[in-house]
């Protein structure tokens, strides 16, 4: 699976549903440069076709703003990417019916560890870069080698640092089912490039 995020313009959006992206991501996070208000995050996801899932991206949100999110933009998945807690999850979990994943900032083993925490409150975990002055998004890779071979409880992403010339690598390094990419295929901080989006799918998918 291929996850395409932080896109905010309709050229980029068809270019990964025309690309073979299964997933894309809208980011509503306004520290970030691939913020979306939830007018433009609603109708960008307007666009996607129903064979690709739509994914929001929120960071550490409360209670209100997540609700009035998921009910403008209607996502099939929401991404935490900030420091929200299993219990955090395991209660929207009772009020929504959108999948839910949790970006987790993978600096050792002990990172790994504590995902653990999350099994039951989310249905995807995915292991990204450890964050800096953004949650995600900065171009920076995890340590491949803490994934490989491992024995995962649950489903779970790779993040952080992919790029079109290093995706084949890190998903025969790691195994991942499933690798996201946001910095990787821009031209300039969110300014996604379509040959870029396009050799990216091209690479995740061996061609």
């Amino acid at each position: 699976m291929i996850k395409i995020c932080g896109l905010s313009t309709p050229e980029a959006v068809d270019a990964a549903v025309d690309a073979g992206a299964s997933h894309v991501g809208l980011v509503h996070h306004e520290p970030s440069p691939r913020h979306l208000t939830l007018e433009q995050a609603a109708a960008l996801r307007a666009r996607v076709p129903e064979r690709v899932k739509v994914v929001l991206l929120l960071v550490n949100q409360q209670p209100q703003p997540t609700v009035a999110a998921l009910a403008a933009v209607r996502p099939d998945i929401v991404q935490f990417h900030g420091t929200e807690t299993p219990e955090w999850l395991a209660l929207i979990r009772q009020h929504i019916k959108v999948g839910i994943w949790k970006a987790i900032g993978v600096r050792d083993e002990g990172s790994l560890e504590r995902a653990r925490r999350y099994h039951g409150a989310a249905d995807l975990l995915l292991y990204d870069a450890p964050a800096s002055r953004l949650p995600g998004g900065n171009g920076a890779a995890l340590d491949w080698g803490l994934l490989a071979g491992r024995d995962h409880a649950m489903p779970w992403g790779l993040a952080g640092g992919l790029t079109p010339g290093n995706v084949a690598e890190a998903a025969r390094a790691t195994g991942a089912p499933l690798v996201d990419v946001s910095s990787g295929v821009e031209s300039a901080p969110g300014v996604k490039a379509v040959d870029r989006i396009r050799a990216f799918c091209q690479a995740a998918k061996g061609l």
